[in-house]
């Protein structure tokens, strides 16, 4: 799977990077149809302290499927994103599956 992760109004170190690209390739144990990740770390100017926000477009085959966390560090919010992510790419492989049984 290909996982390209793009920084936003930060320059991220190479340990936040090469977490992230860890966590998002687990989702290859849920699913293998996964052909690639786009993961968007963006910080934001407001007020709040949670303002890391985590934002992932995962590509199924010909699907999408998208997940958005905030938190006050970008490693919780990975982790939040990712139990996003799981739930949705179980669904989606829950789903294929029971249309390829009914249709065999």
């Amino acid at each position: 799977m290909k996982v390209e992760i793009q920084s936003i109004h930060f320059k991220a170190d190479r340990k936040l990077l090469e977490f992230v690209s860890r966590k998002i390739e687990k989702l290859l144990t849920f699913y293998e149809g996964i052909r690639s990740a786009e993961v968007f770390l963006r910080l934001e100017n407001d007020a709040e302290k949670e303002n890391k926000v985590v934002e992932v477009k995962i590509n199924l085959n010909a699907n999408i499927i998208f997940a958005k966390e905030q938190s006050t560090t970008f490693e919780a919010a990975t982790d939040m994103v990712l139990d996003k992510l799981v739930a949705q790419v179980r669904k989606y492989k829950e789903k294929h599956q029971s249309k390829l049984v009914v249709n065999a």
